[in-house]
Formats: C-alpha cells, sequence, structure tokens
C-alpha cells in the first residue's frame, strides 16, 4: 500500500512523540521512539513495544501471564497503557510501539488519508457488544438528548458509535453537543455533573451505568450494521523485519481466547487483576465481548487469507463511507486499501489451529 505525506502527516509526526509519551499512563515500560529496531543474534527483537488498553479481551491474559516474556525470552517486552485508539495512531505516527490496539474506527482514519499510517491488522481482539454503549442521567430515549453535553473520547469507536445512534434517531451532531473527553475524564465529569451522557466502554462504563440508564449498546448498532471492534494494528516495517515474532505474539494472543474459553475462572481472574476489579466482575464484562480465535478470523468473514482477504475489509470501507458523510475523513480511499491492509499472510503464517 502507497503512502503519501501530506501536511497533515507532517505536523501530527513533528509533535506526535510527546504526545504518545504522554499518553502512555502506566505500564511495565513506557513506549521510546529510539527502541524497537535492533535484533539479537537469534533473529528476534531486542525490543518489542506494545500499546495495551482495559478492555477485558485476551490481550489483558497474555499482559497478565507474561507468555510474550516466556515465549519471547531475549527480547525485552515493554507495555505501555493508551486511554484511546486516537492516541494509538499518534504513537504509531511517531514510530514509538510496535504493536498497538485500537478501535475499528480509528484504524479505518489511520488507514485513510491523510494519516496513511503504514500498518495493518493481524488480529481482531474482539468485536465489540454490550460493554460500549449510551449512558445518560435522565433521558428516556436518545431523541432526549436534543441539546444535551455528551462526553465521547473523539476518533475512537464510540465516536462512530454515538454519531451512528444520532443518526439512527433523526438526530444531526449539531442537535447536541458533543465533548472530547478520555474514559477517566468522562468518569470525573460525570461525577461532578459536567456532561449529561456519554457513549464509552467499561471498565468505566460500568461505573456510569450506577447511576445512568442504557440508551443503547454497539451490540444494538451491529444489529443494525454499523459493526465495531477492537483491533490490532502492527507496523508494517516491524512485520516484515520481524515474521517469526509477530507469529509468536499471534500464538499467544490465540492461547488467550481458547485459555477463556476451556479455563474462565483463570482468565477472569488475570483479567481482573489487570482491570484491579473482582474476578466475577471482570468475567461479566468478558461476556460483553465476541471473542474468535485465530481459525475464526482466518474465515472469510473476518480476515480470510493471503488469496482471499476476509470480509472484514468491506467493513472498514463502510466505516470510511460514514466517516466521511460526517466530515471525519476527507476521502474515502478504495477497498484495496483495506483489503491490503489486513495482515492475512501474517495470522496464516502463524499457524494457529
Amino acid at each position: 500500500m502507497k503512502k503519501t505525506h501530506g501536511p497533515a502527516l507532517l505536523a501530527a509526526s513533528a509533535t506526535a512523540l510527546s504526545l504518545a509519551l504522554a499518553a502512555c499512563s502506566s505500564g511495565t515500560g513506557a513506549a521510546k521512539a529510539a527502541g524497537g529496531g535492533a535484533a539479537n543474534s537469534d533473529g528476534s527483537p531486542k525490543t518489542l513495544r506494545i500499546g495495551y488498553q482495559l478492555i477485558p479481551n485476551g490481550d489483558l491474559v497474555v499482559k497478565d501471564q507474561r507468555w510474550l516474556e516466556k515465549a519471547l525470552p531475549n527480547t525485552r517486552i515493554t507495555w505501555s497503557r493508551f486511554d484511546s485508539g486516537g492516541d494509538v495512531n499518534t504513537a504509531m505516527i511517531a514510530g514509538s510501539i510496535d504493536i498497538g490496539l485500537a478501535g475499528s474506527s480509528p484504524v479505518t482514519k489511520g488507514l485513510s488519508a491523510p494519516l496513511n499510517i503504514r500498518y495493518k491488522v493481524p488480529w481482531i481482539f474482539d468485536v465489540i457488544g454490550e460493554n460500549e454503549a449510551l449512558v445518560a442521567r435522565k433521558a428516556t430515549g436518545i431523541a432526549g438528548l436534543k441539546g444535551k453535553k455528551i462526553a465521547t473520547p473523539f476518533s475512537s469507536t464510540s465516536h462512530y458509535s454515538l454519531l451512528a445512534a444520532l443518526q439512527d434517531a433523526g438526530l444531526k451532531e449539531t442537535d447536541v453537543k458533543i465533548v472530547d473527553l478520555e474514559p477517566p475524564d468522562i468518569q470525573a465529569a460525570w461525577t461532578r455533573g459536567d456532561i449529561d451522557a456519554a457513549y464509552v466502554w467499561t471498565p468505566v462504563l460500568s461505573a456510569l451505568e450506577k447511576t445512568g440508564k442504557v440508551l443503547v449498546t454497539s451490540k444494538d448498532l451491529a444489529a443494525k450494521g454499523k459493526v465495531t471492534a477492537d483491533l490490532a494494528v502492527v507496523r508494517t516495517a516491524f512485520a516484515d523485519k520481524y515474521p517469526k515474532a509477530l507469529s509468536v505474539w499471534l500464538q499467544q494472543e490465540d492461547r488467550a481466547i481458547k485459555l477463556i474459553r476451556s479455563d474462565k475462572a483463570t482468565a477472569a481472574a488475570a483479567v481482573g487483576r489487570q482491570l484491579n476489579v473482582p474476578p466475577d466482575e471482570a468475567s461479566k464484562q468478558i461476556d460483553q465481548l465476541v471473542l474468535l480465535d485465530g481459525r475464526q478470523q482466518a474465515g472469510a468473514q473476518y480476515l480470510g487469507t493471503a488469496a482471499r482477504p476476509g470480509a472484514f475489509a468491506q467493513n472498514l470501507y463502510s466505516a470510511a463511507q460514514f466517516l466521511k458523510a460526517q466530515n471525519k475523513i476527507p476521502a474515502v480511499p478504495d477497498l484495496s486499501v483495506f483489503q491490503h491492509g489486513l495482515a492475512s499472510k501474517e495470522l496464516g503464517d502463524a499457524s494457529l489451529g
């Protein structure tokens, strides 16, 4: 996939490093722009820099169990926490992480102009369901939010879903006041009474539900054709240079899904430790997601194969059409851009059973 470097990307690159580092609020290692490029004598990377989010999927199991650290003993694994996919895009532009988690909406933007980020999708962490939702203080329906202040992280799957929900309810974006807040800031603003509603994901969603009412979930919107997902993105340069390391990473993610299915208690305890919630709450949050193993992801409905890219490219293309209609991107790329953006070959090379 060819890439053009327009003024917007050049400007973003000039500031991206400081923004990306500021976004990493915790983790076992901060993202470093200089790392991740050198190789060990065995061909493995000296450093693998991962950007994760607090979403109750298999990635948190891999992190908690330190499977990557054991599978790649000569590689220093760093985990840096991000609060949104927009921040992950910024870090990718800066070259400060190698693999990250971003929602399908920010990935669609990342693969589109003017960003044209050199990354691709090797894994679907989850198809978003009831773990993302629009919750309000008093409104009994979405139409009742007219004139109200609604918070969501801009360029996230929640932002995309909020716009879709408003459109479905017959409201224009200008009929409400949408404010850009990261999940922790949404919770603080909700507590202060500064916002009337929010579209956000767990665990913040769970906190808001205690005093608010869910009006629509991403599962509801998916049934109407507005499917969203949490995706892995890997720098193309990293995938090309370290295919074996990427295969190992994919194998651990697949292993996590199989653990969730075979030993839910152990998996929920691991996710709970990462989210700082009891295992039963973690288990409930896991159940709000649709989790796919490697075999399913290689199917025609999702990432597909090297010879035949999966239909998920069409999902990203449809998201781009919606974002263009909302003036969030300047143009809709060709479908081939999203087909090339699926790392179907790399998924197949990982030999997941």
